[in-house]
């Protein structure tokens, strides 16, 4: 590794996010009655659900064995972003910064998957009666930090057809 060390020093980003999921959730958890909106914007409410499966509930009415499959791949990823990060630059700043996006929202939600069973969901966006499905900081975190990925592989492809061109 060089001088300059990694850019593990991003863990701080990822508890930041950790924390800020885990709070939010406790807030919602504290003052809002499940499955009832309180209206905030015309396409915005908050609605407390909880979700046993992954995105857009995906597997969650299964028999309880998806708590447990979703809990050792959000361990997996972890441990494969901290590593990333180990591995990457100090000096590199968007693909760290997303990975440690993906790995505070992905700790988030392992944190609530481990403790309830469940993930808690409460922001919920809608467009007259069609709805988004509801979710948390933790993916939206994640959903951002993706996003940053993708642009981080399209913008590398474009270096790198620029250093072979010069």
């Amino acid at each position: 590794m060089s001088k300059q060390g990694s850019a593990i020093i991003w863990l701080w980003l990822a508890a930041l996010v950790f924390v800020l999921d885990i709070a939010t959730k406790q807030i919602a958890e504290a003052f809002l009655n499940y499955g009832e909106p309180v209206y905030l914007l015309p396409v915005l409410d908050f609605t407390l659900l909880y979700n046993k499966g992954a995105a857009f509930s995906f597997l969650a009415n299964e028999g309880g064995w998806q708590r447990w499959f979703f809990t050792a791949i959000s361990l997996v990823v972890s441990i494969v972003l901290i590593v990333w990060l180990k591995k990457l630059p100090r000096t590199q700043l968007w693909l760290p910064i997303a990975l440690a996006l993906i790995l505070g929202g992905a700790l988030g939600n392992l944190f609530d998957r481990v403790m309830f069973g469940h993930v808690i969901d409460f922001i919920s966006v809608h467009w007259d009666k069609s709805y988004f499905p509801a979710f948390n900081i933790a993916d939206s975190a994640i959903t951002v930090g993706a996003i940053m990925m993708a642009i981080d592989v399209v913008l590398e492809g474009k270096r790198e057809a620029q250093q072979k061109a010069s």
